[in-house]
């Protein structure tokens, strides 16, 4: 249970003011039709860290746990750093929308924007450290939908309202607190 909690935590802290939440806003500005956008955040997110989790989880059974200990432990403070980085929407995750239908545009761009994001590596991190890969995708699944489903339904004018900095930064020092948990247990 502690693999589903912790990674459901970290993603939703993680995911606030990342480039898929702003993609979240943009599709709702753009099309007004919450349901099919969630849906295919829904989808892509499963999919998406669906294949991370595997590759933790393979990872798991491929390296030494005293290695893994130490690629973990620097996975994390890695990730505790990038979470201070703010990111942006690309232009062309933007126009994509306009070409495939609200459902599909959403479950195309937000897969692609999750390609190599914090989210994804930290779910690889996760289902290596807990060895559990389903609980971890379960939890990392549910993180995403409670950062972006409300930006979905309330749109850029409640994101302006929330310090961006401050949410980065605590989501910044749990991933450095499970660093080090990592390094030092």
């Amino acid at each position: 249970m502690d693999a589903f909690l912790l990674s459901t935590g970290v993603v939703a802290l993680a995911e606030i003011g990342d480039k898929t939440q702003l993609l979240a806003f943009l599709l709702a500005a753009r099309f007004r039709k919450p349901a099919p956008i969630v849906a295919g955040i829904l989808v892509a997110t499963l999919v998406n860290h669906g294949l991370a989790g595997a590759l933790g989880g393979w990872i798991t059974s491929q390296i030494d746990p005293a290695i893994m200990r130490w690629m973990l432990g620097a996975s994390f403070l890695g990730m505790a750093a990038w979470t201070l980085v703010p990111d942006t929407i690309e232009e062309e995750e933007a126009h994509m929308a306009h070409r495939l239908g609200i459902f599909g545009a959403t479950l195309v761009t937000f897969f692609m924007a999750e390609m190599g994001d914090k989210t994804q590596i930290a779910t690889v991190a996760l289902a290596a450290h807990y060895a559990s890969p389903a609980l971890v995708v379960a939890g990392t699944t549910l993180g995403m939908l409670i950062a972006d489903v409300p930006a979905v339904f309330v749109g850029e004018r409640f994101g302006n309202r929330i310090p961006m900095r401050l949410v980065h930064i605590a989501a910044a020092a749990l991933f450095a607190a499970l660093g080090l948990a990592v390094l030092l247990n």
